[in-house]
């Protein structure tokens, strides 16, 4: 079986997407105690900066590490391709974690993990004015209200009478989630040329060196590597690794929609996640209530392709 047939085996597809959904979940807790073990202060931007830096070096580092052992060639770029490498480093990793490292820290990660699944409503809105093949309709049109209420349901207070919104934080979160949804389908538009492999390492490394160089120059600093604070660091490289790879490799073979209706998973995952290693509520009556509006909206938005590609994703 090829790299092709196991990528759009249906079975395949629904554990690599729930496998990646676990790791960017599993990225909330994992970057709040890091903060804490790298003792980054809440308002200490640059360090946060300089903290996501090493993390996406090392990542890059990793899978294009990877990628030459497994035969490819890392090294046989084109110009084109190096300029078509750095807008997707700049903008899938290093502008998207720019909004995403500060949001996770001005919110709970119960509330990053669903405001984060904004992902799967932009990835639709998108895909309407990008494909010719993947308009709107009714369905995904409410599919998106439905999502979008749950998504408002969680910044209210338990009580549901006060409602809580800070753009430093959840709004830095959603504006993440939208710069993923663009830049993971110019993602897919440069695998059609390039190895995902290395297309990915060399994103995730362009963007580390410029976060990293950010928060250098606005004075961030990371100190205080012990064995704990190194080995979160060592998982969230691992994590962005496999995960943005193997997520890219799906996207390759697969149309968008069939792929993302799995990233109603990533909420779950994270909201529970966030409940065992930062000690948050999970279980409040809004936060059931809104993880169960949003895997309904992206469920409806994406029920349709779903069926419709039924026999074969590709």
């Amino acid at each position: 079986m090829n790299e092709k047939n196991i990528f759009t085996n249906k079975k395949i597809v629904a554990i690599v997407a729930t496998l990646c959904c676990f790791l960017w979940g599993s990225a909330y807790p994992a970057i709040k105690n890091g903060y804490i073990l790298f003792n980054i202060a809440t308002g200490d931007i640059p360090s946060k900066f300089v903290f996501a830096g090493y993390r996406f070096i090392i990542a890059g580092i990793v899978l294009l590490i990877i990628s030459q052992k497994c035969g490819r060639k890392i090294f046989n770029v084109t110009k084109d391709n190096v300029k078509s490498l750095f807008y997707l480093g700049s903008s899938q990793t290093a502008l998207q974690y720019i909004f995403f490292y500060v949001g996770v820290a001005n919110t709970t990660g119960v509330k990053s993990s669903i405001m984060n699944s904004t992902v799967t409503f932009f990835s639709v809105i998108l895909a309407h004015f990008i494909y010719t093949n993947d308009k709107l309709n009714m369905q995904k049109i409410i599919g998106c209200i439905v999502g979008f209420i749950g998504v408002m349901i969680v910044n209210f207070s338990s009580d549901l009478l006060n409602f809580s919104f800070s753009f430093k934080g959840e709004g830095f979160i959603i504006i993440a989630a939208f710069i993923f949804s663009a830049s993971a389908i110019y993602a897919k538009k440069l695998t059609r040329t390039m190895d995902v492999m290395v297309v990915t390492g060399y994103s995730l490394f362009i963007g580390g060196i410029i976060l990293n160089l950010l928060g250098s120059l606005l004075g961030g600093r990371v100190y205080n590597f012990t064995f704990s604070s190194s080995l979160i660091l060592i998982y969230l490289a691992l994590l962005s690794s496999a995960a943005f790879s193997l997520w890219n490799q799906l996207l390759k073979y697969n149309k968008v929609g069939p792929v993302s209706v799995f990233n109603f998973l990533t909420p779950i995952f994270g909201a529970i996640l966030s409940g065992i290693f930062l000690k948050e509520n999970i279980f409040e009556y809004k936060n059931m209530i809104a993880l169960l509006l949003v895997c309904l909206g992206i469920w409806m938005v994406n029920k349709e392709k779903a069926h419709a590609t039924k026999t074969n994703y590709a």
